[in-house]
């Protein structure tokens, strides 16, 4: 049986600096990002594109989004199969290339986790399970570029 599950956010912009979008370079690209009983996100454009560099970015939330993703199913896999992480990193790394004229995509994004779990008996299906934590991501299996793993496994000393 499938469920459906709804998500609702408003984007509110909270660029305009007294001219609206008179021109492309007079108006600020910052917003704010909020969904109800929760505390507002404030975002902007790339650099590239004119935004505040001290500010997120869509397509910096777009790879955190794949990093959150397969973070929360690899360690409620991990749960269920025995393996006990005590520590997880992601640096992970998101690759868009711009087209002539303006448009773009992403064309790959890579996620390192770098994985400590608790005994050395884990360390193997600790790095099988991140295929399966793969196979389950839900804004993974909604993107139309690869999501490749370079995960590591280290032991807790």
């Amino acid at each position: 049986m499938s469920e459906r599950h709804d998500y609702e956010t408003v984007v509110r912009w909270t660029g305009n600096r007294g001219s609206g979008t008179e021109q492309y370079d007079s108006y600020g690209r910052e917003h704010l990002v909020e969904v109800a009983g929760k505390a507002s996100l404030r975002g902007s454009a790339d650099p590239a594109f004119l935004g505040d560099p001290e500010l997120l970015n869509p397509e910096e939330l777009l790879v955190a989004s794949l990093a959150q993703c397969h973070m929360l199913w690899y360690l409620g896999i991990c749960a269920s199969s025995g393996v006990v992480v005590t520590e997880y990193l992601d640096a992970a790394r998101g690759t868009m290339t711009e087209e002539r004229g303006g448009g773009g995509r992403f064309t790959e994004v890579v996620l390192r986790p770098v994985v400590t779990v608790r005994s050395e008996s884990m360390r193997d299906r600790a790095a099988k399970l991140h295929e399966q934590a793969h196979r389950k991501c839900f804004i993974a299996n909604s993107v139309n570029f690869p999501v490749r793993h370079e995960p590591g496994i280290r032991v807790a000393s």
